[in-house]
């Protein structure tokens, strides 16, 4: 790499692809566990300072802000560009991950083992690896100074675990200064790749891009009714009252909307593959299963999806008691909420009192621009069978603050997958990891996308 734009080819060797398995694996044995309770979460400080640590051997001037609660650190530093009245590129991580039970794994959780192949621990894939990967080339970018076209700021967040109350949207909150001049920003889940059967024979890798991810509550039912001793006969009882609006609500299914970014993604898929993908088909959800593991992350984008999955009532067995609640994680597609809730207020009743805990909307970009063209500019040169897509994320990121400023979102953290790996299943999951050369590919895309933001 050069410091007049040119980038390492694609089996050649640099600093950033050299030291990426191990500054992931180092990132992993920090546990920055977020079990979404203050009393227990462990806080990002002590892995923020880490990364400020190996941005300043470098010569990055860095700003470590805690996002409003002890310990929630974040980190910031910007890379100037050479044309500073082009809108800044921000480049965002998360460094929290939920928590894992060591018991259940071949490996400890924390321990950032590197065998077999790949990097294994609780964020190998959510989100440690981007979070690696961006570190490695900012890092080699300040070593060979590196002057990208418009500034980066590389930010290395904290809570995005818990929906970022006490990271992104604090910051977004109150400390917006620290987003100035920003206009785009890329983050996670996007980039990864998806092998497909091609119609001539041959296979197509797909790299999925995220364009758009659906709108994230938590909401919070509750009935009241009298309370009273176990023995009576109660027509009333809040327990059943809550227990049956929760059943119709985890039974129903809601319509089918084919938004703008899976749709496309759709007919990418069925132009490679010969599939047809029929939305006014009853057997959709068959007709998704041919495309594999990745069916549970397209098919959970085709409709809103509200899963109880909390209850609470009683404090005796032999009282009924006067208040019963759950909770519900509402996922809603975009351009859907007011639809929403009208059905979910129809579905649990008049008797059952809601209300949100939290509440982020969703979030749709369109798959075009000078950004999406230099993506599939660094795919390519790294994987000439490779091809992006756009599609919908149907969990959310920290991009729904950013949106909030009127910056525009991507996911990219781009992974070079074997085919037979059920990726999906690696994020919040048991033995989380992620293959070391689809690091070092990543690495080597995410530079040359950089150099051509």
């Amino acid at each position: 790499m050069s410091v007049n734009g040119e980038d390492s080819g694609p089996n050649s060797r640099s600093r950033a692809v050299d030291e990426v398995v191990e500054l992931v694996s180092r990132l992993i044995r920090f546990d920055t566990s977020n079990t979404g309770d203050p009393a227990t979460t462990k806080g990002e400080r002590e892995c923020a300072q880490w990364v400020a640590d190996q941005l300043h051997q470098v010569g990055y001037t860095t700003e470590y802000v805690e996002s409003g609660a002890p310990g929630r650190g974040n980190v910031f530093a910007r890379l100037k560009g050479a044309d500073p009245n082009r809108g800044a590129l921000l480049m965002h991580g998360h460094l929290d991950v939920v928590p894992a039970e060591a018991s259940e794994w071949s490996v400890h959780p924390f321990s950032g083992a590197v065998r077999d192949g790949y990097v294994w621990g609780r964020g190998a894939v959510d989100m440690k690896d981007m979070v690696g990967m961006m570190l490695a080339v900012a890092r080699q970018f300040a070593v060979e100074g590196t002057v990208p076209p418009r500034d980066i700021v590389f930010a290395f967040l904290a809570d995005e675990e818990h929906g970022g109350k006490w990271g992104s949207h604090w910051l977004v909150d109150n400390r917006p200064d620290l987003f100035n001049g920003i206009t785009e920003a890329v983050g996670e889940v996007g980039g990864f790749s998806l092998t497909v059967p091609r119609r001539d024979g041959g296979e197509r890798r797909f790299y999925l891009v995220e364009t758009a991810e659906k709108g994230l509550g938590w909401m919070r039912l509750r009935a009241k009714a009298r309370a009273g001793h176990g023995s009576f006969l109660h027509e009333d009882n809040a327990v059943t009252i809550l227990a049956d609006a929760v059943a119709r609500l985890g039974k129903h299914t809601f319509p089918l909307v084919l938004s703008d970014s899976v749709a496309e993604f759709l007919a990418a898929v069925s132009e490679e593959t010969g599939f047809p993908f029929d939305p006014e088909s009853p057997d959709i959800e068959g007709q998704l299963a041919k495309l594999g593991t990745i069916a549970r992350i397209i098919g959970a984008t085709l409709r809103d999806t509200a899963n109880p999955t909390m209850l609470q009532a009683g404090y005796k067995v032999n009282v009924i008691p006067q208040t019963a609640e759950a909770v519900v994680d509402c996922r809603v597609l975009p351009g859907r909420q007011a639809a929403f809730e009208r059905e979910i207020d129809e579905l649990i009743g008049p008797d059952v009192e809601r209300e949100w805990i939290t509440k982020l909307d969703s979030y749709e970009t369109t798959f075009d621009g000078h950004l999406v063209d230099a993506m599939n500019d660094a795919i390519l040169a790294h994987d000439p069978n490779g091809r992006t897509v756009p599609y919908m994320l149907s969990a959310g990121t920290d991009a729904k603050a950013f949106a909030r400023l009127g910056i525009r979102c991507f996911g990219f953290a781009p992974l070079r997958l074997p085919p037979d790996l059920d990726f999906s299943a690696l994020f919040h999951g048991v033995d989380e990891r992620v293959p070391a050369d689809a690091l070092q590919f990543g690495t080597r895309v995410l530079e040359h996308f950089l150099l051509h933001s």
